[in-house]
């Protein structure tokens, strides 16, 4: 508990927590904003081929994640890439000499923080939605709920698996561009062919389980199961970033 409530301190006294934050909520207010607009003029200008219909205020907000991701992603790699930046790793070493202690506590204060993140995010993007769709826009309440509690699940994990990726990376710029890559560039590349088997390597990517997740479908696997992929990418990511720090940091 010590070592989590250090971690905690840390992350609060940090600047760049505040702001990286501030960025992540403007992101979901404009994103969900501007997807909400073109719902509602795709349904009532002249041209029928956009009409998308009432549209769940719950789809805007996992739609907008798509860019919102990468604010949240920097607060779980800014934990362990700014330490290295600043040599402050030394210290928190010193204090505490267990690695899988130290990344433990890591991940246990990021998952908490972008969790909690997620439910902010989820209510400012449905607050902005909601009255843009007016007419076209459905909230029922229980899906809403559902939608705004996954996105901040899938949150939490993705900002894990940025921690141990930043631990075995070191370098912020390195661990963004890896986690654009594995998250969107990489299963895309593999969806490019018509070929099944790359199509199924795809889906057991986390940007994919993600989005099996957020979207409720059965296909090709349920939620708990993308959630569970999620899981398992982020504690593979720990477990390198911890063997990292074993045999990299005295």
């Amino acid at each position: 508990m010590t070592t989590i409530r250090a971690e905690w301190t840390k992350l609060w006294t940090v600047r760049s927590t505040w702001w990286t934050m501030l960025a992540a909520v403007v992101l979901m207010a404009a994103t969900a904003g501007q997807l909400a607009i073109y719902v509602a003029n795709g349904n009532t200008n002249d041209d029928p081929s956009d009409d998308a219909g009432v549209v769940p205020v719950g789809t805007v907000l996992i739609d907008s994640l798509e860019l919102v991701q990468y604010a949240v992603l920097a607060l779980g790699l800014l934990m362990i890439t700014s330490e290295f930046t600043t040599g402050t790793i030394r210290t928190t070493l010193q204090c505490t000499p267990s690695r899988g202690r130290v990344l433990l506590a890591k991940a246990a204060v990021t998952a908490a923080v972008t969790f909690g993140l997620g439910l902010l995010l989820g209510g400012v993007g449905a607050l902005v939605a909601s009255p843009v769709l007016g007419e076209w826009g459905a909230a029922p309440p229980a899906g809403t709920l559902r939608d705004v509690v996954a996105l901040a699940a899938y949150l939490a994990l993705i900002g894990v698996l940025a921690l141990g990726l930043g631990a075995v990376l070191r370098s912020a710029v390195l661990t963004l561009t890896v986690l654009l890559a594995v998250l969107m560039i990489v299963p895309l590349s593999l969806r490019e062919p018509d070929i099944t088997a790359l199509h199924r390597i795809a889906d057991a990517f986390p940007g994919e389980a993600g989005h099996h997740l957020l979207a409720g479908d059965g296909q090709p696997y349920p939620p708990a199961v993308g959630l569970l992929l999620l899981a398992g990418w982020a504690a593979v990511a720990l477990l390198a970033g911890r063997a990292a720090l074993r045999r990299r940091d005295a």
